[in-house]
C-alpha cells in the first residue's frame, strides 16, 4: 500500500469566479467545504483500508527476518495514518473556519489567500508571501 500524500486530493472542479463576484463568497466557501470533505472523507477510507489490511495480513511468522519485515510494513503504515490523523484534524479546524466565515484571508497580514493557492492547499492559513517568510526564517533559526 503507498503511503498518501497530503495533497492527494484530485476529485474536485477549478472553481470559476464570476465577474465581480467578492472574495469568499457563499458559493466560494460551498466549493472549498466540499473539497475539505471529501478529502477528508478520503482520508478516513484510507485509514479503514489499512486497518482492515493489518488485520488480514497479521501472522506470526516463524522466520525472524519475516516478522521484522512485517512489523517494519506496519510500522510505515502506521506512521502515515498517524500523519493523515493529523491532517484530518487540520482539514476539520478548516471546516469550522469555512462554518464561521474566516476563510481564505492570510492569517498573519490579512489579505487575500488567493482561490488558485487554496485550490492547491485548501488548509493553507498564510498567504504565499508570509509563508515564503516563515520558511525562510525557519531555515535561518536551524541554521
Amino acid at each position: 500500500m503507498a503511503p498518501s500524500n497530503d495533497t492527494n486530493f484530485k476529485n474536485f472542479t477549478p472553481y470559476a469566479p464570476k465577474k465581480g463576484e467578492e472574495y469568499m463568497s457563499d458559493e466560494q466557501r460551498a466549493h472549498f467545504k466540499a473539497m475539505l470533505q471529501n478529502w477528508r472523507s478520503e482520508l478516513m477510507q484510507e485509514v479503514d483500508r489499512t486497518v482492515s489490511h493489518m488485520k488480514d495480513e497479521a501472522a506470526n511468522f516463524p522466520d525472524p527476518a519475516d516478522r521484522a519485515t512485517q512489523e517494519e510494513e506496519f510500522s510505515l503504515e502506521l506512521r502515515t495514518r498517524d500523519r493523515e490523523r493529523k491532517l484530518i484534524r487540520k482539514i476539520d479546524q478548516t471546516i469550522e473556519r469555512i462554518e464561521q466565515d474566516d476563510y481564505g484571508f492570510c492569517d498573519a497580514c490579512g489579505v487575500e489567500i488567493g482561490i488558485k493557492r487554496l485550490e492547491a492547499r485548501p488548509t493553507a492559513e498564510l498567504c504565499i508571501d508570509c509563508k515564503t517568510l516563515a520558511e525562510i526564517k525557519e531555515k535561518q533559526e536551524r541554521g
